[in-house]
Order: C-alpha cells, then sequence, then structure tokens
C-alpha cells in the first residue's frame, strides 16, 4: 500500500538518497521512521545544512503560512529575533516584503538580526518595547507578533506578554511560538476583546499532520534553503557519542 501512495511516489525516495528526519529519537546512527516524517534532501543542499535546518525552518515557514500568513508590507514583531528560528523568521518575512522588527537583549544580538533581515531591532533590556513599535509604526501598531518567550522570568512576567495586547494591531494575530521561559499565565479571553486579536499556540507537526502536508512543506522549504532565501546559521557541532 504505502508503494502505491501517490504522495509516497512524489517523495522519490531511492536507496543512498538524502533525507533529513523530525523525528523523536532520530539523533542516533541508525533510525527506523514513518515515511511521512522523512524529507528528501535536493542535491544543492548538504545534509549538514539539512539536519541543522529542518525543524527551525519548517516551523519558521509554516507558521508564516497558517499561524499568521505573513504579506508584503506587513510589519511583524518577532521577539529574541537573534535566535535560530528568530534568524529564520527574519529572512523569511525579508523575502516576501514584509518589514520585519525584532526584539533582543544585546547591540552584537541586533546587528546579527539586522543581517539577517530583521529592519529595526529593539534592545528589549534598554527601551521600551511598546513605544518602539508604536513610534515605527506610526501608532498603528504591528499585523502580527511570533512570541516564543512565553513566561518571562522577571517579575514583570505577565507584564511582558500583556504588552503584545498594547502595540499589535487591531484585528491583528498573536502567535505564542513557543515556551523558552515557560508557559505563559492563564488569562481570560475577554483580554482579547479590545482589538479583536487572534491568538494562536501552534506546533509544527500540525501543520505537517498529513503525508501530502509534510511533503508540501518540506518541499517548499529545501526550495528556500537551496535558492539561498534562507541560510541556516549553524553555531556549533559538537560530537556524536554515547556520553552524557
Amino acid at each position: 500500500a504505502v508503494l502505491n501512495d501517490e504522495t509516497y511516489k512524489k517523495n522519490g525516495f531511492k536507496v543512498g538518497g538524502k533525507v533529513a528526519a523530525d523525528y523523536l529519537g532520530a539523533h542516533a546512527s541508525h533510525i527506523s521512521v514513518p515515511w511521512k516524517f522523512v524529507y528528501p534532501v535536493p542535491e544543492n543542499v548538504s545534509t549538514r545544512t539539512a539536519a541543522a535546518g529542518v525543524l527551525q525552518a519548517l516551523t519558521a515557514y509554516t507558521f508564516f503560512e497558517e499561524a499568521y500568513k505573513v504579506k508584503k508590507d506587513d510589519k511583524i514583531l518577532v521577539h529574541t529575533v537573534a535566535g535560530g528560528l528568530g534568524l529564520l523568521m527574519a529572512q523569511l518575512g525579508r523575502a516576501r516584503g514584509a518589514i520585519v522588527i525584532g526584539t533582543t537583549s544585546t547591540p552584537q544580538k541586533a546587528e546579527l538580526a539586522k543581517q539577517n533581515g530583521a529592519e529595526h531591532v529593539i534592545l528589549y533590556k534598554d527601551e521600551d518595547t511598546v513605544a518602539r513599535v508604536l513610534e515605527i509604526t506610526n501608532g498603528e501598531g504591528v499585523e502580527g507578533v511570533f512570541d516564543g518567550v512565553g513566561k518571562d522570568t522577571q517579575p514583570d512576567v505577565q507584564a511582558r506578554f500583556d504588552n503584545n495586547f498594547k502595540l499589535i494591531k487591531r484585528k491583528g494575530t498573536l502567535v505564542s511560538v513557543g515556551n523558552a521561559s515557560g508557559p505563559v499565565e492563564p488569562f481570560s479571553p475577554i483580554r482579547l476583546v479590545e482589538k479583536n486579536v487572534v491568538l494562536l499556540r501552534p506546533t509544527m507537526t500540525n501543520y505537517t499532520y498529513t503525508a501530502e502536508e509534510a511533503f508540501y512543506y518540506g518541499k517548499k522549504v529545501f526550495e528556500l534553503i537551496g535558492d539561498g532565501t534562507l541560510t541556516i546559521n549553524i553555531f556549533k557541532e559538537y560530537p556524536f557519542t554515547a556520553d552524557g
């Protein structure tokens, strides 16, 4: 049945072919993985780049397509923009003609974010993020916010997340990307009423759930990596050992 599946055929799997797998337990010398979690890697993309980029690139692309579809001239805010996912979101936003505003902690990280496509970078430790975003957007706010911080570790934890509601545009979309510092504290849905804000906490795997979705997004992502639209920044390589 698998060999006759049309989506399976489209993948063009072959013995000796390059693939990337997004699957729990993939950090091993040999793995057995259901085929729908395996992505063919084109000849112009190395397995090194594919391994480093498959998870974050798929996340960035699916979130920019389905959580909030980023379009030309959109103004979007990406928190922690100098991280691996943030840099890819900045690159993808730039490629789509959006104005990418980012937040980060140091001037060095801000420069890296700008090199990767962020037009404006706010040093959140030194600047008022809400005031700067409203200044940049002429008081309108941003169409989309991508917040991967979640629960802050500072005393003003809830105030930081709540600030997203102050800087987002009416009918804007707030995407809670992750929980780097823990999950956001619970709050009432009535909080969304003031501006008719759309709030999501998606996961990439629910956008690549079916074989057809995985094939579609995998093909798109590796095309963008292959043509240089997305650059995978590899911070460091670690030896593959069984040591703890």
